[in-house]
């Protein structure tokens, strides 16, 4: 029997359980009434959309297992390949890149579904370009366009579309094609992130204008990634790719945070509770004989009392979520050591912050491009701060960055900052430079600063963003997507080429070449050193 064919067999749930079952685990519906109303009267029509920018990973798996929820309710299922919007969005996708990018995504999704279980043959599958090239569509959007004030377009866009100094236009149209993708495909409701809350509202007030239905929203709560900050492609060290080796599960998790008895902010709770519960409607942890053997738990809640009363250890937890993840993954890893697959996803994310590996030094190998991107720079949290033993000038910081044990950082900030200043505040902190002993006490990171030009020398560590938490990226506007360099070699001098072009703004941001640092919070700044540089 396929897996899927089970529940298929299964009786017909009424309008009560087919309520129960769409909104699980949502953290909030707009238009319950009408979406009670459609589901006593026949099948509710939804659909899921995802623009095809960078390459999805476990995250993707919490959608993927509402829209199980969605077929076991009897709905009929759309997935939308926003390709269009992909390039709206700030050219995420590049245009000579789009079509590569969408045939990626429709291979991997689909293979994600394959993954739990989820029959294809019950969902429709749609690329936008396929309509909303159309004359028809066209002419919606310069209706729209007429209605909509770029307030609202901006406002709406907020927390999807990336937001920089200078943006396109692009972007204040991406929030209108979201809205009449409902109409043209012809569903009830839209099913997404409450990031894409705003284009719900958006949608909801001017779809009517143009004399067209407001549809049901769905939203799904925002998984926390591995660094306790949202699992994002741009930022390498908060999600496990979909193709990634046993080896980088097991490395990524290890790292991932998960502070014993903590349950806010908890990326491997979070995705117990919102793909590993609803799939299999329990969760083994699995542990030793000596610490009390196997645990099988039937409900999250139970799960989550038991960490958070420090009867469940991180590192058990840790380890049953790699096994069940890789159950998942394994599949999908399979599909892609195709040949055909394999030339597909090089093509479609061509790997440009590095040069392959063997190419070092050969007569035909380009060299290597010097880009922020290959700076794993993150947010800190300095949690202690004492004179280091043998140097007067230097302090000895420990500062969490979203690993399982804070770094330690030597610094030569006692004569430019107190160190009550230090303590407990945020920084900004390289963190793939190669560990080096500063008279005797090996530091692992950069606090980066800025510092005066002039004399006397002053020096401010840089801030990030209020309200960003430890570990969250921070990358150079425009370079968000790469991956950073595990390690910056020392005799390659890539920070070095780099941090020549860092530079404080007249009004106080970070910036390289004139591109902002950014979180996705905002800018990174400094209290006053306008002008300076960075170090």
């Amino acid at each position: 029997m396929q897996p899927g064919a089970a529940a298929a067999m299964e009786p017909a749930p009424g309008p009560q359980e087919k309520y129960q079952l769409i909104t699980r685990n949502l953290q909030e519906v707009l238009g319950e009434d009408k979406l009670m109303a459609i589901l006593k009267e026949r099948e509710l029509r939804i659909y899921w959309g995802t623009a095809t920018t960078g390459k999805p990973h476990v995250a993707y798996f919490v959608p993927m297992s509402k829209i199980a929820d969605f077929l076991k309710a009897g709905c009929e299922v759309t997935i939308l390949f926003a390709d269009l919007h992909a390039y709206l969005d700030n050219m995420k996708a590049p245009w000579e890149l789009l079509e590569l990018r969408t045939r990626y995504y429709e291979h991997v999704i689909k293979a994600m579904l394959e993954s739990i279980g989820v029959p294809l043959d019950r969902l429709k599958f749609v690329r936008g370009t396929d309509y909303q090239l159309s004359k028809e569509y066209t002419l919606d959007v310069y209706r729209l366009s007429s209605v909509v004030t770029q307030h609202d377009a901006k406002k709406a866009g907020a927390e999807v579309v990336k937001q920089v100094e200078h943006p396109l236009l692009s972007g204040l149209l991406y929030p209108g094609l979201q809205a009449l993708d409902e109409e043209y495909l012809k569903v009830d409701a839209q099913f997404g992130g409450v990031d894409q809350r705003k284009i719900f509202t958006f949608a909801e007030k001017y779809l009517p204008s143009l004399g067209y239905a407001k549809r049901v929203h769905l939203m799904n709560p925002m998984v926390p990634g591995l660094t306790g900050s949202k699992m994002s492609s741009s930022e390498e060290d908060s999600k496990i790719d979909l193709l990634d080796r046993k080896e980088d599960v097991k490395k990524k998790l290890k790292k991932a945070f998960c502070e014993p008895g903590n349950v806010e902010n908890n990326g491997v709770l979070s995705f117990i509770k919102h793909v590993l519960f609803p799939l299999k409607s329990e969760f083994v942890v699995l542990r030793e004989e000596k610490w009390g053997g196997n645990k099988t738990y039937t409900d999250y809640e139970a799960l989550e009392k038991d960490f958070a009363e420090q009867v469940v250890h991180p590192g058990d937890l840790k380890n049953s979520v790699e096994v069940a993840l890789n159950k998942l993954l394994d599949p999908i890893r399979e599909k892609f050591n195709s040949p055909e697959l394999k030339k597909l996803s090089s093509a479609a994310y061509p790997n440009l912050s590095k040069a392959k590996p063997g190419e070092k030094g050969t007569k035909n190998s380009e060299p290597e491009e010097v880009i922020p991107s290959r700076l794993d720079i993150r947010v800190g949290k300095v949690i202690s701060v004492e004179k280091h033993p043998d140097a007067d000038s230097l302090y000895v910081e420990k500062i969490d960055v979203g690993e399982a044990e804070p770094r330690t950082v030597v610094s030569g900030l006692v004569q430019f900052v107190p160190k009550e200043q230090l303590q407990d505040r945020l920084v900004v902190l390289l963190c793939n430079l190669k560990p080096q002993k500063m008279r005797g006490v090996e530091s692992q990171g950069m606090v980066l600063c800025a510092s005066s030009v002039g004399e006397p020398r002053q020096v401010e560590p840089l801030d990030p963003p209020a309200g960003c938490c430890a570990g969250e990226r921070v990358y150079v506007e425009g370079y968000e997507g790469g991956e950073p360099d595990e390690e910056l070699k020392p005799k390659k001098k890539v920070f070095e080429k780099l941090q020549a072009d860092f530079r404080v703004s007249e009004d106080c941001v970070a910036q390289w070449k004139q591109r902002n640092f950014l979180t996705k919070l905002g800018r990174v700044s400094c209290k006053s050193l306008k002008g300076g540089t960075i170090s």
